[in-house]
């Protein structure tokens, strides 16, 4: 007991961004070349392990949509055990902990233990995946603003059957020209498109990007009313993130053609 008192533990969540090793923050490689165990999820690219240290335990969590993960629960226990065992551990997730990373959950989790968190930002999907194609998330004559939602349904206990109102945020988006990013929504692509047809016109201009920031990305140029053809016809799967709005107007303008020639849309 005295050694846990005299080597208390930390923990940090640390942001590996969108896959790309090169869009990681000095201060994210610090905090995991410093961990001695390193709890990642499946988004990560194995990578940015090359700057943990060769005697660093990694604990692969996977944590991917549509597929057998570890229950956050167990994840929970995992960090909390290592903390109070002296352990100087990492939390490793992809994009941003605090954007869709359930990195609020798991600080509350860990003070209701006694334990404070640590958090290391990391390039949100969103964000890279739409500058990968030299689009801005913000634009004064298009965009005012940029609203990052998820198109994934909670699961479990708390489910919803829709959470999020598309109709009432197409309307605002509409009305206050904003940006949509959605995440994790190729899945219920079909319901988000009928949705926002509500309050957004049919040609408003979509994009929607797999894999940001890898040697493997694709995308597609499209509208609102081609979303859920468009994707079927590319190929698209998760991951990846759909951009909703007039930013896009000029990458529509310059390569849709082109890129419906290349996806068959």
């Amino acid at each position: 007991m005295s050694n846990l008192t005299s080597n208390p533990g930390t923990c940090t969540l640390v942001g590996a961004g969108p896959g790309d090793p090169d869009l990681l923050t000095l201060k994210a490689v610090k905090a995991i070349h410093a961990a001695t165990v390193l709890f990642v999820d499946d988004l990560v690219n194995e990578a940015i392990l090359t700057y943990a240290r060769p005697e660093a335990r990694i604990v692969h969590v996977g944590k991917r949509g549509g597929c057998k993960s570890t229950p956050q629960a167990f994840i929970e226990k995992l960090m909390i055990t290592a903390v109070r065992e002296g352990e100087c551990v990492v939390r490793l997730k992809g994009g941003d902990p605090f954007i869709f990373g359930r990195g609020g959950e798991e600080v509350e989790h860990l003070r209701e233990a006694g334990i404070e968190c640590a958090v290391v930002n990391g390039i949100t999907a969103g964000l890279a995946a739409m500058t990968s194609l030299g689009v801005p998330l913000t634009h004064r004559d298009h965009a005012q603003g940029v609203v990052f939602v998820t198109g994934h349904a909670r699961t479990g206990a708390a489910a919803v059957d829709d959470p999020t109102d598309w109709r009432a945020l197409a309307a605002t988006a509409h009305n206050a020209r904003l940006t949509l990013v959605i995440y994790m929504g190729v899945a219920g692509a079909g319901h988000i498109q009928s949705e926002l047809l509500q309050g957004l016109p049919g040609d408003t201009p979509v994009a929607v990007i797999q894999h940001a920031s890898l040697p493997q990305q694709r995308h597609i140029a499209t509208t609102l009313a081609c979303l859920q053809s468009g994707i079927a016809q590319a190929g698209l799967a998760s991951p990846s993130v759909i951009v909703v709005g007039d930013v896009l107007q000029g990458l529509i303008a310059a390569g849709l053609p082109q890129m419906r020639d290349q996806f068959g849309t």
